[in-house]
């Protein structure tokens, strides 16, 4: 059955996959865009878009009307904001999207949050019901695990809200902050990346893009209202990635080891630059410290609930290398 859809985040990395996806299958889609030109990405004949961001209500009606669902991706997921611009999006702004669903009885919701938000694997891999044993380490963490508090209130009370949490996405897709791995990749084949994070032991979960897609689509057809599925991939160490990226690629460039002292001490000159002159830093002590712990994931819960499946590191890196070799030149 053909249903009407309405999406935030877009033209983000998953959100331009997401929606294309989602009108090729037939549905009638309708996107949130601050303006027409950041919708040039989303031409086809099953895609309207409406003008606003999360705080013009208006607009958020207006595209929600008749709607069957909503799938709400549009984040602030930046490395640091001088004002309350994590608070004002990743909190406020959800809660209009929530509010406008429920005022236009909308039937489920989905949102995106991420993996971040339960923590490192303390005592082996994390899932949905792993208790957080660390602080949050940055804004973006925090602000998207008060949402989901939030959130599952919301369902408590009869809303139909799924989350998912996606881990470290990689593939095909714009090169931007939220396809970090993606540009790792295109810089070591370039032979342009020259460092090792660390003892490069640090243990990070990689999930390709097409899984994450997938994953959100099972998640509002057979997720549980309240409840969230890590959308994860395969576990790799720094060492693991970069080698794997090596063969691949067909070339294995040395790689200089970039101790965490060192690491910290820049992300607090970056810090003072930033809050004291306003210079975007390209990695705060938070960012950091994350370095110091595994990052494993068990995504058995959405494999088990929606069907989910994972693509091999091995062949998702593939399949990213071989693209940017050619679409991507």
């Amino acid at each position: 059955m053909n249903k009407k859809i309405f999406i935030t985040g877009s033209t983000g990395f998953i959100g331009q996959k997401l929606i294309h996806a989602l009108a090729n299958q037939g549905h009638s889609v309708t996107a949130l865009v601050r303006s027409k030109a950041k919708a040039e990405t989303l031409v086809h004949p099953n895609i309207e878009t409406v003008e606003g961001d999360l705080f013009h209500t208006d607009a958020l009606e207006r595209g929600m009307e008749n709607c069957d669902e909503v799938y709400h991706l549009a984040a602030f997921a930046s490395v640091w904001a001088k004002d309350d611009t994590f608070k004002k999006v990743n909190i406020d702004g959800t809660t209009n999207i929530l509010d406008a669903a429920k005022k236009q009885g909308v039937s489920k919701v989905v949102v995106t949050s991420t993996a971040g938000v339960i923590g490192p694997a303390i005592d082996g891999p994390v899932n949905e019901n792993t208790p957080r044993q660390v602080d949050f380490f940055t804004d973006y963490e925090s602000t998207k695990h008060e949402s989901e508090e939030q959130m599952r209130q919301r369902a408590a009370n009869g809303q139909h809200i799924v989350i998912v949490n996606p881990t470290r996405v990689y593939g095909p897709g714009p090169l931007n902050v939220s396809n970090s791995v993606t540009k790792l990749v295109k810089q070591y084949i370039d032979g342009k990346w020259k460092f090792m994070p660390g003892d490069g032991l640090s243990t990070g979960n990689y999930v390709y893009v097409e899984d994450v897609i997938r994953g959100h689509i099972l998640a509002m057809e057979h997720g549980r209202s309240g409840e969230r599925y890590l959308l994860g991939g395969e576990d790799a160490t720094y060492h693991e990635l970069f080698d794997m990226i090596a063969e691949i690629g067909g070339k294995k460039y040395k790689l200089y080891k970039m101790p965490l002292g060192v690491m910290l001490t820049f992300g607090k000159v970056q810090l003072f630059l930033a809050e004291n002159f306003g210079k975007q830093p390209m990695i705060t002590p938070g960012w950091v410290r994350k370095y110091l712990y595994k990052w494993s994931v068990s995504s058995d819960k959405a494999q088990k609930e929606l069907g989910y499946q994972i693509t091999p590191l091995m062949s998702g890196i593939q399949q990213t290398v071989d693209w940017l070799r050619t679409d991507n030149r």
